[in-house]
């Protein structure tokens, strides 16, 4: 009798889980909001995702000054901030300075970074770019590494050369930035919530507007200022109530800057929501005068926006570029804000097909994975 021998089996070996760790900084809502919405897009895949502040790896001083800093010298020394964000682009004393923050945290970062074991990261903070591209750069980091640009002008701070891949929301900020820095991007696409990109329901919007005494007949121009309420917005409300439309002003956490709005004859002053998608699907046009996270939300939702009296730095520079590309008019006067938003009233809403950002992460991930 012969005996016919099975080979062994090979144990089960349940499939490793694919880890992404994505650096962000709670300096705004920006960084995080995108942070954020790539993590539940990377979980719904099945991707185990973490999100960390690049802040909390800095000392307490140290992110303070980040976070208190930007706020105050925004809104009290507008000219130091200019100063310090122009300055940044050339690699001297402030430059450096930069540097040494971002290395200070070094330590921390890499113990995130063997605690989640990831295989890929992702930064949505410059800062943090800069202190994981140094990473990759010198051989601790050896994963791919993407850096995600929340706003719509780059600046040197956002580009590291050792990065894989800087993604943007649109092909315009992609080409700036090719062309400036000399460091191919994507447009990779936003990252906001699916609610910003689905289709209006005209009685919720109805009930929206009567829940907030609007007037009927007249259109709605949504005012917003970040979500730390920077910059003196009584200017614009002004402007835009001049120019015949109601302004609707978001305020964030700002208190003191939503009675002053609501103060104002035929304005309404407004704190933090959680209804933003709505509000735009409400609205009519977008004032804006920072072009970071509200502009990449008005751009999906369809509304169409301007940009008015921006803050310094960052905002001036996404202002320059959104005009430039034809993404939204700069007013630069309360006649030149009439002439934009009618205009841009007379356009109406021209929803916009724009690529994923999960797709270009799950890309490197397959790339990533083991081949046995």
């Amino acid at each position: 009798m012969s005996t016919t021998l099975e080979p062994p089996r090979r144990p089960y070996r349940r499939p490793r889980v694919q880890r992404v760790l994505i650096l962000s900084g709670s300096v705004g809502a920006g960084h995080d909001g995108a942070a954020h919405e790539l993590a539940s897009r990377l979980r719904s895949t099945g991707v185990a995702a973490d999100v960390r502040d690049f802040l909390d790896a800095l000392a307490p001083w140290c992110a303070r000054l980040l976070r208190d800093g930007y706020t105050r010298s925004v809104g009290h020394a507008p000219a130091a901030f200019e100063f310090l964000f122009r300055h940044l682009e050339h690699q001297g004393l402030l430059w450096r300075a930069e540097e040494a923050i971002c290395a200070a945290g070094d330590r921390t970062v890499q113990s995130w970074l063997a605690e989640t074991g990831p295989d890929v990261v992702v930064s949505t903070y410059p800062l943090a770019s800069q202190c994981l591209g140094d990473m990759r750069a010198d051989g601790r980091l050896r994963v791919p590494l993407f850096t995600y640009l929340t706003d719509p002008a780059v600046h040197r701070s956002w580009v590291h050369p050792a990065a894989d891949g800087h993604l943007t929301v649109t092909e315009a900020t992609a080409r700036q930035g090719a062309a400036d820095y000399g460091v191919p991007m994507a447009a990779a696409g936003p990252l906001v919530p699916a609610r910003f990109a689905a289709p209006a329901v005209p009685a919720r919007l109805a009930q929206l507007r009567a829940a907030l005494g609007l007037p009927l007949g007249l259109p709605v121009a949504l005012v917003v200022a970040g979500s730390l309420g920077v910059g003196d917005l009584l200017p614009t409300v002004r402007a835009v109530a001049a120019a015949g439309l109601v302004p609707v002003a978001l305020c964030g956490r700002n208190e003191a800057l939503r009675r002053r709005v609501s103060a104002e004859p035929g304005a309404l002053g407004l704190g933090w929501r959680d209804d933003m998608a709505q509000l735009m699907q409400m609205s009519d046009v977008l004032v804006h005068n920072a072009g970071g996270l509200s502009f990449t939300e008005a751009l999906v939702t369809g509304l169409p926006a301007v940009t008015y009296r921006p803050i310094p730095g960052h905002g001036r520079a996404n202002a320059a570029m959104l005009d430039r590309s034809g993404l939204a008019p700069w007013a630069h006067s309360p006649a030149q804000l009439a002439d934009a938003v009618h205009q841009q009233l007379a356009r109406g809403r021209i929803p916009c097909r724009l690529p994923d950002p999960t797709d270009t992460v799950l890309a490197a991930l397959v790339h990533q994975a083991p081949t046995a």
